[in-house]
C-alpha cells in the first residue's frame, strides 16, 4: 500500500483522571477516523500526565513530605502491564481498527517510566518503548528505559518506531532506529519551542522518513483545584502550547504546526517518497562509512536484580 492517511493528536491529559484521558483518547480516534487516518499518534505521557510545573518538594539533599504525596498521586496516576486502562486502549485501537501509537507513564514495581505503546487494528499489543534518558527533573520521577526496548514494529504501511521528546537529539538512537528501517518515525513530546519545528524536520531528511509529532496542548484548567505549578494557578494559563506536525522524507511540511489549542493534523502520505529519498541519502547504508565509523547496540534487558538462568 502506498498511500496512507496519518493523524497526530494534540490534546491535554486530564491530569489524575484517567477515566477522563481515556475517553479523549477514545473521541480523539474516533475524530481522526472521520479523516482518513490508519495511523494515529498521541503526545508524550498522555495517559498518567505530564505534570508541567511542579517540583515534587525536591531540592538538592532534601524531599519534603508534601512532596511524597505529589508523588504518589502521580503514581497511581500510571498504568501498568496487563492493566484494564491498558486493555482500554487495545479495544479503542480495534474498534477503530487503527494502529494507535500513544505515550503513558507506565508503572513497574516502584519505578515509572515514559513509554510508547504501540497498538495494532486487532487491539493487539504490539510493542513498547521506555524513554531512555528523562530530560532534566524528569529524572527525579521516572527511571531510564534500557535497550530492550526498542521496537521498530513491521506493518502494512511501512515500518513504526517512536522518539519520546528529547531522545530525538540523541544521534545515535536516531542511527539504531533508522538501521531497524523505520519509515514512520513518531516523535511523542511536550517540547513546545519554535526550534522543536527544525528538529522534527532536520529527522526526516536525515532518516529520509515521514515524522509524525504529536505535541501535547495543557491548560492550568486542566488541572486539578489543588495543582501548584510554578507558572500560577490562572485557569486560563497555558503550561503546554503545543506545535504538532507532520514531516515528508524530504522535510516540507505536510501538515501543522499546530498551535493555540487542541486538534487533530491529518495528512496522505507517499511511501513512495521514502525510496525516492534514499536515492542520495541513506545514513547506516551507501552514506556510512563503517570503515571509520561503527555503532554498537545491546539490546538485553537491563534488570537490576536475575533469578537463575534468567537472562
Amino acid at each position: 500500500m502506498d498511500l496512507l492517511t496519518v493523524a497526530v493528536v494534540q490534546a491535554g491529559t486530564a491530569l489524575f483522571d484517567s477515566r477522563r484521558t481515556l475517553e479523549k483518547v477514545r473521541e480523539a480516534c474516533a475524530e481522526a477516523i472521520k479523516q482518513g487516518a490508519a495511523l494515529v499518534v498521541f503526545p508524550e505521557a498522555f495517559v498518567g500526565g505530564y505534570p508541567k510545573g511542579l517540583g515534587f518538594g525536591a531540592h538538592v539533599g532534601s524531599r519534603s513530605e508534601e512532596g511524597r504525596e505529589e508523588f504518589r498521586r502521580y503514581y497511581e496516576a500510571a498504568v501498568e502491564e496487563g492493566s484494564k486502562e491498558i486493555a482500554l486502549l487495545g479495544k479503542i485501537a480495534a474498534e477503530q481498527r487503527i494502529h494507535l501509537v500513544i505515550g503513558v507513564v507506565e508503572r513497574e514495581a516502584g519505578t515509572l517510566y515514559c513509554s510508547v505503546l504501540f497498538f495494532g487494528p486487532d487491539g493487539r499489543l504490539q510493542g513498547k518503548h521506555r524513554k531512555l534518558v528523562p530530560t532534566g527533573s524528569e529524572r527525579l520521577i521516572w527511571g531510564q528505559g534500557d535497550g530492550s526496548t526498542m521496537p521498530a514494529i513491521q506493518t502494512d504501511y511501512g515500518v513504526i518506531g517512536a522518539a519520546i521528546c528529547w531522545e530525538n537529539y540523541m544521534p545515535l538512537f536516531r542511527t539504531a532506529m533508522y538501521a531497524k528501517g523505520v519509515t514512520l518515525w513518531c516523535a511523542p513530546t511536550v517540547d513546545d519551542r519554535e526550534t522543536w519545528q527544525a528538529t522534527m524536520r532536520h529527522i526526516a531528511i536525515e532518516g529520509r522518513c515521514f515524522v509524525l509529532s504529536a505535541c501535547q496542548y495543557l491548560l492550568r484548567s486542566d488541572c486539578p483545584a489543588d495543582y501548584q505549578p510554578i507558572q500560577g494557578n490562572n485557569p486560563e494559563t497555558v503550561l503546554i502550547k503545543g506545535g504538532s506536525v507532520i514531516v515528508s522524507p524530504m522535510g516540507k511540511i505536510l501538515a501543522g504546526p499546530l498551535r493555540d489549542g487542541e486538534g487533530i493534523l491529518a495528512a496522505e502520505v507517499d511511501l513512495r517518497e521514502v525510496a525516492r529519498g534514499k536515492f542520495d541519502l541513506d545514513t547506516v547504508g551507501h552514506y556510512a562509512r563503517p570503515d571509520v565509523f561503527s555503532l554498537k547496540v545491546d539490546e538485553r534487558p537491563n534488570r537490576a536484580v536475575r533469578f537463575g538462568n534468567s537472562e
